[in-house]
């Protein structure tokens, strides 16, 4: 009699493990994520600034002297006084931290912090006729009001070389919500 209880109990417990397998297989995968613009930045740049090597690789630091942004639902200026302090890693990869602030033309400041990883492209950019591209994952901070919507989104970001109005060393940034 006890090894029936038994029997059953493990029966039991087989059939619930494989409805609970063939209901997780029923569910739906979440699709992969989708973006929307929020605007495209041209960002100048001052000289870079050797700090010299630490135990982590080499520092420099780029001030970042101004520029512009522009979106479907803000625009404006990219406020001097930034910086970008990157470290560039023995593999020839260059981690890039930037901070600073865009004042909207509704007078809204508004922090982005964007980190990524550069890495030099397998295939040069003039055998494989692309421009270089990273990627960045940019964390934005608003004050509360029109902006807000800003602090509770994930974005990702696009880092590009250019240049600014007048020929200065700029780089050109999109900024990607995610949706």
């Amino acid at each position: 009699m006890m090894r029936t209880v038994q029997a059953l109990g493990t029966l039991a417990i087989a059939c619930m493990a494989t409805q609970a397998s063939a209901e997780n297989t029923d569910k739906k995968e979440p699709g992969a994520p989708q973006t929307e613009l929020v605007f495209t930045e041209t960002v100048l740049l001052g000289e870079a600034i050797d700090a010299g090597q630490t135990p982590k690789g080499g520092r420099t630091i780029i001030p970042i002297t101004g520029g512009t942004f522009a979106g479907p639902d803000m625009r404006g200026q990219v406020m001097p006084g930034g910086w970008d302090w990157q470290l560039h890693l023995a593999n020839g990869c260059t981690l890039v931290e930037a901070d600073y602030f865009l004042k909207t033309d509704d007078d809204a400041i508004i922090n982005i912090v964007n980190k990524g990883t550069l890495c030099p492209p397998e295939t040069p950019a003039e055998e494989s006729g692309f421009a270089f591209l990273a990627f960045t994952q940019p964390v934005l901070e608003a004050p509360l009001g029109k902006y807000e919507w800003v602090n509770g989104a994930s974005f990702v970001g696009t880092l590009q070389p250019g240049q600014g109005p007048e020929g200065e060393p700029a780089v050109i940034i999109g900024v990607y919500k995610v949706k």
